[in-house]
């Protein structure tokens, strides 16, 4: 077997990909470096060196063959975290070149694009919870800043929502167990990797002084129009899971 090392961005598994194909790799397992336990003392090791114009070559391939929306799936399988992604993109890119006509995705007979389909699902429900239940304070720079703690690494995907809705304001949202957020400065949206992580301990001190009347506000509202006759607390964790309540205002 022929491991190859990656550096586990997305452009490094297409170009790990590639390689496969180009020196006609057949047992093979794709691992990123972070992640790399090696096991098997006979497999033969292969160092992936990212290179664009490998990677750029995969995404032609798969643009032609099953199209950006089928990146995008593939994307957010990359973005899943989950241990087997690197096998299961790669045998979504080999079907894709073993059946160039066909939408290799919706074969769900196969059982990695089956996973595959689960997954795709699973994030973007994670996704469109993100976007629903993300909650910004106002800091003393007048940045509002929202900190998240997502099963997938879906920053990525929610950038552009953010981004198009709150164009009037300077926001940050970070991801407490990745360690890396997004920036918008009512100029550009990047994404920003800090040196050290978020102190929750001083996070509150640095709270905007209306923040706590805001937040005040909020609790009030939230409390008056509950109806507690109709509450239906098994309903409203279907919706809203207590994992999210902790990043709520209206649930302190």
């Amino acid at each position: 077997m022929t491991t190859l090392l990656y550096d586990g961005s997305f452009d490094g598994l297409l170009t790990a990909i590639f390689e496969v194909f180009e020196y006609r790799y057949q047992d093979v397992e794709i691992v990123s470096r972070e992640r790399f336990h090696q096991e098997n003392i006979f497999a033969e090791i292969h160092e992936v060196i990212t290179q664009d114009d490998k990677a750029e070559r995969v995404f032609k391939k798969l643009e032609h063959n099953i199209g950006k929306p089928g990146i995008h799936e593939l994307l957010k399988v990359y973005l899943s975290e989950d241990p087997e992604l690197e096998m299961l993109i790669f045998s979504a890119v080999k079907q894709s070149v073993q059946h160039p006509d066909e939408n290799i995705l919706q074969n769900y007979a196969d059982q990695d694009i089956l996973k595959i389909s689960k997954i795709c699902k699973s994030v973007s429900r994670e996704r469109h919870r993100m976007t629903a239940f993300v909650r910004f304070e106002k800091m003393q720079d007048g940045i509002f800043f929202a900190k998240i703690d997502p099963d997938f690494n879906v920053i990525p995907l929610i950038r552009k929502h953010f981004k198009d809705r709150y164009q009037d304001q300077k926001w940050m949202i970070y991801d407490l167990r990745r360690h890396y957020g997004i920036l918008y400065d009512l100029e550009n949206c990047n994404f920003f990797y800090p040196e050290e992580k978020l102190d929750l301990n001083t996070y509150h001190q640095k709270f905007h002084d209306e923040e706590k009347n805001y937040q005040t506000l909020w609790q009030r509202y939230f409390t008056k129009t509950n109806i507690v006759e109709r509450k239906n607390l098994k309903l409203h964790i279907q919706h809203v899971p207590k994992r999210y309540w902790k990043y709520l205002t209206e649930k302190h």
